[in-house]
């Protein structure tokens, strides 16, 4: 028993390739004939510190070994392609529990629209004829169902399962998940597109009028909506890294829009004709567009560059959708096909054919699940290696309890970001504005020698006998400097520290308005 307690006494060991896949660099070296540091409390801030960088890596690279799970993927036999294997084989030969995710829902209102959750449990569907449901897709319990009477357009989750918004006719209504309408935003009227941001609390639309709106569902307000001057909004999709919307419109251009901005961030020109689907990358690294000249292209959305990649395929794509694995899903007519991004390029997968056209689809988080939508069924896929087989329950927990799904919403609105930090370069904000800093220190260092003015002050003498005396003088003297220090202080409050942007030099001449321009000072002209 010795033996066996003194293996497990200390912490499990680490191989040095996986300290080398998480190194950070090398450090300062300490030692004393290598660095020119000779202050001892220095050197000793400077050990503690390195020393926390190398625990911080050890950690890392320990975290890993929780990462029990791999995501695996289908590999074929010699002499076959996994293209021909079928859902019906792939079923037939899974466990159990993965062959009950895989199923077919006859329904007779649509074309369909369908949304995931976060953490993959939950499913919503809207079908153009007005039916609407909710339900656990994976234990089939049905949580809400209903018949709005009007025509839907998009069906979106927020930030829990409770409640979901459903672009309808006219208005886009919140409902909770017993089917109970709890608000009516007609602030968003003709709704083609939903999109919800996460971290941010923000309900965004694209309308069939062309005007972008942000409504923070935290508070019930309004951030902003304006309108993008891009004709219908049919194709829009987020990216996750950064909360920006991409818009595609029928000139073959995805724009990048923010709540902060009546102007797009950025535009790329990704086809010569409009753009059919769009779909960004979990990781917020690339983005596929497809036309209707049968081409689908893959972009390095950081560098807002060229193409990575350049397909031609056989039919039209018209959806797209990326899984948390980097497999991207294409739906053409009433044909889905699975590809795979490697070394060489795009490889094909898997391909499922659908009884009529498909109209929305989506990779289900954590799960190997593809789910579909066309005009008469909801379809449930299985793709092997799409899903992410480890999640962080402190971020999405596909398991978690009613407890848990409290607690778990306090924390994101405590951690809300606000609607002004969205931006195409998320990490902007830790970053330092160099030109503003310095003058804002070169107008605190001018500010710093304006003196107090001097106090001249001279006692009126008095005949009468104890009225005056030097204690008096000096106490008045006191009172008169604690008065002009107040002065002063009030006076660096109030000036403005912003630089002097007037330059020498002849002015702009406004014709009739120049009586309105400041007049210059009498004293620099003579």
């Amino acid at each position: 028993m010795e033996p066996t307690r003194k293996k497990y006494r200390e912490r499990v060991p680490i191989s040095k390739e996986m300290l080398a896949k998480h190194d950070k660099g090398e450090g300062i070296d300490l030692r004393a004939t290598s660095t020119n540091i000779k202050n001892k409390v220095m050197r000793q801030k400077l050990k503690k510190r390195e020393n926390t960088f190398n625990n911080t890596i050890k950690d890392t690279a320990r975290t890993e070994l929780f990462l029990t799970e791999d995501y695996g993927s289908l590999e074929a036999a010699p002499g076959e392609i996994t293209m021909q294997y079928r859902q019906k084989q792939i079923a037939d030969n899974v466990d159990i529990t993965s062959a009950a995710k895989h199923f077919t829902l006859n329904l007779q209102f649509g074309p369909y629209y369908i949304k995931y959750t976060r953490n993959g449990r939950h499913l919503v569907l809207g079908g153009r004829r007005g039916h609407v449901a909710a339900l656990d897709w994976v234990t089939k319990n049905l949580a809400c169902e209903m018949n709005v009477m009007e025509s839907v357009h998009d069906v979106s989750w927020l930030h829990i399962e409770t409640m979901f918004a459903v672009a309808q006719k006219e208005w886009v209504y919140i409902y909770d998940n017993q089917g109970i309408e709890l608000h009516c935003l007609k602030k968003m009227n003709r709704v083609n597109k939903l999109e919800f941001l996460p971290y941010h609390f923000l309900l965004a639309s694209g309308s069939n009028e062309g005007y972008l709106s942000w409504l923070d569902v935290s508070i019930g307000k309004f951030v902003t909506s304006f309108h993008c001057r891009l004709g219908k909004i049919a194709v829009m999709t987020q990216n996750p890294a950064n909360a920006v919307l991409c818009v595609g419109d029928s000139k073959g251009v995805v724009s990048m829009w923010s709540p902060n901005s009546k102007d797009p961030l950025a535009k790329m020109l990704c086809h010569t004709r409009g753009i059919s689907a769009c779909a960004v990358h979990p990781y917020g690294t690339y983005m596929a567009t497809s036309c209707p000249n049968k081409s689908i292209k893959i972009w390095d959305i950081r560098q807002l560059a060229g193409p990575v990649h350049d397909y031609r395929v056989r039919s039209p794509i018209y959806h797209l959708s990326y899984s948390q694995t980097g497999k991207i899903a294409m739906a053409m007519g009433n044909v889905v096909e699975v590809h795979q991004l490697s070394g060489d390029g795009m490889k094909p997968y898997l391909r499922h054919r659908t009884k009529s056209s498909v109209t929305s689809m989506q990779f289900c988080p954590y799960e190997d699940v593809l789910g579909v939508g066309t005009l008469t069924e909801i379809s449930s896929l299985l793709i092997p290696g799409s899903g992410e087989p480890n999640f962080d329950a402190l971020e999405s927990n596909p398991f978690q309890t009613k407890t848990q799904r409290r607690e778990a919403e306090v924390k994101a609105l405590l951690d809300k970001i606000q609607p002004e930090l969205i931006c195409l370069e998320p990490l902007a904000i830790t970053e330092v504005d160099v030109s503003t800093l310095k003058d804002k220190i070169e107008a605190e260092k001018k500010l710093l020698y304006l003196k107090p003015k001097n106090i001249d002050f001279k006692p009126r003498r008095t005949k009468a006998k104890g009225k005056g005396g030097t204690a008096k003088v000096i106490k008045t003297k006191k009172i008169l400097k604690e008065l002009s220090r107040k002065e002063t202080i009030d006076i660096l409050r109030q000036a403005d520290i912003r630089p002097n942007t007037n330059k020498a030099g002849p002015q702009k001449d406004y014709g009739i308005l120049n009586r309105f321009l400041p007049k210059p000072n009498r004293r620099t002209n003579k």
